[in-house]
């Protein structure tokens, strides 16, 4: 399982903090996967999570709906755009995370029209 092979990793404080800021809000539920960690709300999917050669790579599943006044989406898939980890910077991940959360919710409300 991808989950037990991330916290074995030389980047395994990284992804256990990453991990630990997205568990921090209590709408948010891990599934651990075969080949991935996802992390989702009541309203769907909002990323994945894994350990690289060179990092952690936070995929966010809309990604391509994101603002990214950083800089830091990178990808050519329809939807996902992924940051690529290399240390801890929580207002970073916090503007992406809460983004992705926001466009969870706003999903949801179109779909109820």
């Amino acid at each position: 399982m991808q989950y037990n092979i991330d916290v074995q990793s030389i980047y395994k404080n990284l992804f256990l903090d990453v991990r630990n800021l997205l568990l921090s809000n209590p709408s948010i539920t891990e599934t651990k996967k075969e080949r991935i960690t996802t992390y989702s709300d009541k309203n769907g999917g909002i990323c994945h999570l894994r350990t690289t050669s060179k990092g952690v790579d936070i995929g966010f599943l809309k990604g391509i709906l994101l603002e990214d006044k950083l800089s830091l989406l990178h990808g050519k898939g329809k939807l996902v755009r992924v940051v690529s980890l290399k240390g801890y910077h929580e207002i970073v991940l916090l503007y992406y995370i809460q983004q992705a959360i926001e466009i969870n919710n706003k999903k949801k409300l179109i779909q109820q029209f």
